[in-house]
């Protein structure tokens, strides 16, 4: 693919000049223009077609959320010191990509652009058809839980899980089958996938004599 062609639109020249910086240090953009007002910003991107404009929301002339709704065509990655939800769920509702909140760092900038590259390579491979599931990766839909382990309900895994968490520190399988109801080696097997799983860890508990006993502690 082409290089990412951006246009910087900030009423701050020093700022304008360091954000061009950031953006031209990331492999595959290109600033092509900055603008300092919104009407140069919409003049620019009337005249140079850029595929990223990094908006500002406070202009000289008006409001970057204006510039954003009069803008067609082209993906909008707003850049400012706003951060009350209002004005980012206007832009939310604007169309905007990404937004980031002044003052940010060269890394958090590259971040988002690396991101917003990777949805474009992305809608480029789909081709002219999409399918539900590469929809649901572009627009980051929440993965199908993992099947259980043959033999283990979700239902009761819940409820191995309530028990553990509720306990306040560790337990045993016999101490999580007595609170479950469960048989010492079912509360096991589920004490076992909820390590598996990253929600709890083994704490052996060694004696003076003997195998340790295994005990279990949530985590979350």
């Amino acid at each position: 693919m082409n290089d990412v062609r951006v246009l910087v639109v900030d009423d701050d020249f020093m700022v304008a000049r360091i954000h061009s910086g950031y953006v031209a240090r990331v492999p595959g953009f290109e600033v092509v223009a900055v603008a300092h007002g919104g009407a140069d910003a919409l003049a620019a991107v009337a005249e140079l077609r850029p595929d990223l404009v990094l908006l500002d929301i406070y202009l000289p002339d008006m409001s970057g959320l204006e510039v954003l709704k009069s803008l067609n065509d082209v993906d909008v990655l707003m850049i400012s010191a706003a951060r009350d939800v209002a004005t980012v769920r206007e832009a939310m509702r604007g169309g905007a990509v990404n937004y980031l909140i002044k003052p940010f760092t060269a890394a958090a900038l590259a971040e988002r652009l690396r991101q917003y590259a990777e949805t474009r390579r992305r809608l480029t491979a789909i081709g002219p058809q999409a399918r539900q599931d590469d929809v649901d990766r572009l627009f980051g839909a929440p993965k199908q839980a993992a099947p259980m382990p043959k033999g283990l309900s979700r239902a009761t895994c819940a409820l191995v899980a309530e028990a553990l968490r509720d306990a306040g520190g560790d337990l045993s399988a016999a101490e999580a089958a007595e609170l479950t109801g469960l048989s010492r080696v079912s509360a096991r097997r589920y004490l076992e996938h909820l390590c598996a799983s990253g929600r709890a860890e083994l704490h052996p508990r060694y004696g003076t004599a003997g195998r340790p006993e295994h005990r279990y502690r949530w985590l979350g």
